[in-house]
């Protein structure tokens, strides 16, 4: 697995180990990653798991351990606002160059499946008339109306896997969107994270913008369990959306968080809507994700805000 010691990464670990314990699966994970300190400080209940080991190395340019392996999960990038706007083609290397290093790591160990985390960033953006973004929305084919180096090098990473793909090996894509729950840093520019910092800070609750762009948020459990589903049961070189449909505005889900977690807690919005303008949208449509895999959001969003602010305190 690379990007082990991201949000995904954590999520997929803490129900893979927790399913090896509770079922006796034997399983083995080797996790490339570039700081262990870091994350034996975040993490200190996973780093003596058994079965789980660590590899050093860049996403670029790792060397490859030793040995056959099964499964790769290429999880490992940057969502990094600053490094997409001030770095794009860092951003953009660090995407493109890793997955092409990782398929190459797939091939030489003999896996037979293959999972790239990739993005819902790869649509662009979501047109007013659209109310949810499919995997066969036309406007994936067209350029991206707005730069942007970080869904550009998803779009590359996705190209380089469904090229690689073959009858001895099945790489399958997630297109993820938007979550909650433990892990999820509350400091950057997720904007749930940062009302639930306020929140649980005693308020007030501020959103940065008018309050009207429309996000769905899926709980970090159901995360995994659709993750780990498209790895091993989804169909080779098919795109899978993962997220939920429920729509929420910014400005509501400022109000959800302020009467879930700390109720009287002020929310304040910092600009005024601008009239006539169309609310920005940024939705999943997972109909394959349940017709083909069976899969759904088990979570509602009130109680996934709760559960993550118990974890935070």
């Amino acid at each position: 697995m690379t990007g082990g010691t991201g949000f995904f990464g954590c999520w997929l670990l803490e129900s893979l180990l927790h399913a090896d314990r509770l079922l006796g699966l034997g399983a083995r994970i080797v996790l490339l990653s570039r700081d262990e300190p870091g994350f034996r400080a975040r993490c200190p209940h996973l780093i003596s798991a058994q079965g789980l080991s660590f590899h050093q190395g860049d996403i670029r340019m790792f060397d490859f351990p030793p040995g056959r392996f099964t499964h790769v999960i290429h999880a490992a990038t940057s969502a990094d606002v600053r490094l997409n706007r001030e770095q794009p083609e860092q951003m953009k290397s660090v995407i493109v160059a890793g997955t092409r290093r990782t398929l190459e790591f797939a091939a030489a160990s003999g896996a037979t499946r293959f999972l790239f985390a990739s993005s819902g960033a790869v649509y662009g953006r979501q047109r007013p008339d659209v109310v949810r973004l499919a995997e066969d929305d036309a406007g994936l084919s067209a350029p991206l109306l707005i730069p942007s180096a970080y869904a550009e090098g998803k779009r590359e990473a996705e190209r380089l896997c469904l090229a690689a793909g073959n009858r001895n090996f099945s790489p399958v894509i997630a297109r993820g969107f938007a979550f909650v729950g433990p892990h999820l840093p509350l400091d950057t520019h997720f904007a749930i994270g940062n009302f639930l910092r306020d929140a649980l800070q005693g308020g007030p609750i501020e959103v940065s913008g008018d309050g009207t762009p429309y996000r769905s948020y899926l709980y970090a459990a159901d995360l995994a369990v659709w993750l780990w589903t498209i790895l091993l049961k989804g169909q080779s070189g098919r795109a899978y959306n993962v997220g939920s449909e429920r729509r929420i505005s910014v400005a509501e889900l400022a109000r959800m968080v302020a009467a879930v977690i700390s109720p009287g807690t002020t929310v304040r919005i910092t600009k005024e809507p601008t009239p006539g303008k169309p609310a920005e949208q940024y939705i999943p449509c997972t109909a394959r994700a349940r017709t083909e895999l069976g899969l759904r959001e088990s979570v509602g969003l009130e109680d996934a805000l709760r559960r993550t602010a118990d974890w935070v305190r």
